[in-house]
């Protein structure tokens, strides 16, 4: 007699080798995917923030360096933190460290994975206005290439937009699909709000008076290759060489990009693609030529910078293909992370 190919869930046919999951393991879905790879960034600030110097005095230092032209409101906590981690920074870096471990953990496990996403923004503001000054959103020259608005909080607006719930308790018939992740979560029009006022801000930014300077795109790259691999810090040098004395022009060409992707969220589908991929093109040259991988490579770095979450949340507003689960009928009565 043939064998029979069984296809039910944790089973598998004869000579078919991949893994099989449990019966009670629900596949990953888009969202869970897009979670799992913010539970991996949490990870990779851990073991940033293990590393030797931040456990010295250094790591005082860096911070201090968010607070020069913040207001007194943003920078006195600031000086206040960088002082502290300056007496105790063996300590006090371990917990750190070791809370992004937890957040990352907490994330990638589906029980706590509620729990982690909450945890990780309420740490992530906290780490946006005592570790990052706001982004230096304050200060006049804040710049979508150096990492405005700061990593911190495009980490919480990602738990936002991933957290484990789809909007509304039941799918009733004639409800329109949900046309991508992140509108899941909060709804295709507060998703779409948020993408603009994220976008449309940066374009301000790359609009302020210091970064038109004609050498302030030069400066900016050229400041990022010190303890750079030479490869990369060569990457950084072209840019520079490429955008000297250009500041105007490129600040203006940068602006209206940054515009159009903040629109473009609201384009038909296949237009809504190009945007977003011209977005995640962006966040992906900036990143190696503007923000150096966000000084992973030296040493000294404590994060990847705003790129990758800025191209996590393309992933999240991509425009799904065919319908996208909600309510019960997707994944349980909560819709399942």
């Amino acid at each position: 007699m043939s064998e029979i190919a069984v296809t039910q869930r944790g089973t598998r046919a004869p000579g078919d080798y991949r893994a099989i999951a449990p019966a009670d393991w629900p596949a990953p879905d888009a969202r869970r995917r897009l979670q799992l790879a913010l539970g991996a960034v949490w990870l990779m600030d851990a073991i940033l923030q293990y590393q030797p110097v931040m456990f010295t005095r250094a790591l005082g230092q860096m911070l201090a360096a968010a607070a020069p032209g913040n207001p007194a409101l943003v920078s006195r906590p600031v000086i206040w933190d960088a002082r502290l981690v300056g007496q105790h920074p063996v300590a006090l870096n371990a917990v750190f460290a070791t809370v992004q471990l937890l957040l990352a953990l907490g994330i990638a496990w589906r029980p706590t994975v509620k729990v982690g996403l909450g945890a990780s923004v309420v740490w992530a503001l906290g780490v946006w206005w005592f570790g990052e000054g706001l982004g230096g959103v304050l200060t006049g020259t804040a710049s979508p290439v150096s990492g405005a608005p700061g990593p911190a909080v495009l980490y919480a607006l990602l738990a936002i937009l991933l957290w484990p719930r789809d909007r509304g308790t039941a799918a009733r018939a004639g409800d329109p699909p949900v046309p991508f992740v992140a509108a899941r979560a909060v709804g295709a029009p507060a998703a779409r709000a948020l993408w603009l006022i994220l976008w449309a801000s940066l374009a301000y930014f790359a609009l302020l008076p210091a970064n038109r300077a004609p050498q302030a795109l030069h400066d900016t790259l050229s400041g990022m290759t010190p303890g750079e691999p030479a490869w990369l810090a060569t990457i950084s040098q072209h840019g520079a060489a490429f955008l000297a004395h250009q500041g105007l022009a490129a600040s203006v060409v940068l602006a209206a990009l940054l515009i159009l992707i903040a629109l473009g969220v609201y384009l038909p589908p296949a237009r809504a693609r190009v945007a977003l991929a011209l977005a995640a093109v962006m966040a992906a040259v900036i990143w190696v030529a503007g923000q150096a991988l966000g000084g992973i490579l030296t040493g000294s770095g404590t994060d990847p910078d705003t790129a990758p979450l800025l191209i996590l949340l393309v992933l999240a507003f991509w425009p799904a293909r065919g319908p996208m689960g909600r309510g019960p009928s997707a994944r349980g009565p909560q819709g399942g992370p």
